[in-house]
Order: structure tokens, then C-alpha cells, then sequence
């Protein structure tokens, strides 16, 4: 029976010639206090990782969409590599079941995180590109995404995801069927971050992080949305 790992791999049509390089890129920064002698999480690589993402989808907009100004190609942008969107993306693949965490970060529901698949997906990437070459990277990045013209316009109607949220439910559950809830808070008070979850009803939809209570919420109701959507 396969592993998650290789799983994973299977759906992103890419075998790692150096295993240590995907099993870093799983790896979530709390699985140092459990493994002291591990020599590195996916911090390095998921910094790798955004770059390249940044430049993949760059060049696919600016060949995909001569036409539109740079102001509508950086919005595109940027709505293509949000961190609840790129969280999606992880969960599409099935990366949150391979992801390596310490034990009280998976005691603390981390491996739905927004912000730890965010990380990981963006890792995987680098680990791709030093596993082959930028091609390959760019092949795997834009088979995640698929059809970049579906993937734009389904996040063009996140512009105001908790309105849109909230229009979605109240025909058939009223106004007051959605609740946010902040389930834990963290860093210091001048780098506070907060992670939110979503419920219709007694129903968990989503959940999101973000450097205030709005943006959190924000988080979560795009991860709500796509719920939704399945």
C-alpha cells in the first residue's frame, strides 16, 4: 500500500529523485521539538517555493492575457497564490495527509491549517525545482491548477468572501445560520496572528489565519466557499 508521500507524488505526476528533499518540504516547523536531530523543516524551501510560484504564474498571465494591464495582471496574481487559495490547492492534491508535524501541533488540528498547508504547498514547489529544473516545476505548478481561466474566475468572486459567503447560505439557513469563531491566537502583540473557523450551524466549513480577526475571517470564508463548491 503506498504512503501518503508517494501518493502525493503520484497526483503530482512527479517522482523525487532525492527523497529527502520531499520529506523536508513536509516537514512543519513543530516537528523540530520532536526530532532534535532533523537538520531542517520546510521554511527554506517554502521561501524557494514562493518565488517560483510567483514567476510560474507571471509568465503563464502575461502569455495568457496580452491585453490586460499590469494593475489587472498583479491583482490576478495575487489572487492566485493567497494563502487560503494555495490551501486549497494542498487539500485538492491530498498534501495535508503528508504532512510531517510535531505531536502538539497535530493535537492542535494543524494539519487543516491554513497557513501550514500554505507553507508546505509552496515548499513542495522549491523541492520540485531543485529536485529537476524550472520546466518541471513550472509542468507540476500548472497541473495543480488546471484550466487558469476557471481558477480566475472562481476566485474573482472571492474579492468579498464573507458577503459572498453570506449570500450563498441565507436563502435557504437565514442571516444568522453563519458563525466565526477564533479558535487560538498567537505571537507576540505587535506580531499577533489569529486562526478563525467558519460554521453554518453546528457545521465546520473552513478555517483561516491572518494578522487580524478580519483577514482571518476573510481566510476562512474562502476556504468555506470551495467547500461548498465540492
Amino acid at each position: 500500500m503506498s504512503t501518503p508521500a508517494e501518493q502525493l507524488e503520484s497526483r503530482l505526476d512527479h517522482v523525487f529523485r532525492d527523497r529527502s528533499l520531499l520529506e523536508r518540504a513536509l516537514s512543519h516547523p513543530s516537528l523540530l521539538a520532536d526530532r532534535p536531530g532533523s537538520a531542517e523543516c520546510n521554511q527554506r524551501l517554502e521561501f524557494l517555493g514562493d518565488a517560483v510560484l510567483q514567476l510560474v504564474l507571471t509568465l503563464e498571465l502575461f502569455r495568457r492575457f496580452p491585453a490586460d494591464r499590469e494593475g489587472v495582471l498583479s491583482k490576478r496574481r495575487a489572487a492566485l497564490a493567497n494563502g487560503a487559495f494555495l490551501a486549497g490547492l494542498a487539500r485538492e492534491i491530498g498534501l495535508e495527509a503528508a504532512l510531517l508535524l510535531g505531536q502538539s501541533e497535530e493535537t492542535a488540528g494543524g494539519r487543516q491549517r491554513t497557513s501550514a498547508l500554505e507553507d508546505a504547498f509552496e515548499a513542495l514547489v522549491g523541492a520540485v525545482l531543485l529536485d529537476s529544473h524550472f520546466d518541471e516545476a513550472r509542468r507540476v505548478v500548472l497541473g495543480i491548477y488546471g484550466p487558469l481561466d476557471a481558477r480566475i474566475s472562481a476566485v474573482e468572486q472571492f474579492d468579498n468572501p464573507k458577503g459572498r459567503l453570506q449570500e450563498l447560505v441565507q436563502p435557504r439557513y437565514g442571516n444568522n445560520a453563519l458563525r466565526y469563531e477564533v479558535v487560538q491566537t498567537r505571537g507576540e502583540d505587535h506580531a499577533r496572528e489569529y486562526d478563525v473557523a467558519v460554521y453554518l450551524l453546528d457545521r465546520h466549513l473552513g478555517a483561516g489565519s491572518g494578522s487580524s480577526k478580519k483577514t482571518a475571517e476573510e481566510a476562512a470564508a474562502r476556504v468555506a466557499l470551495l467547500t461548498l463548491q465540492e
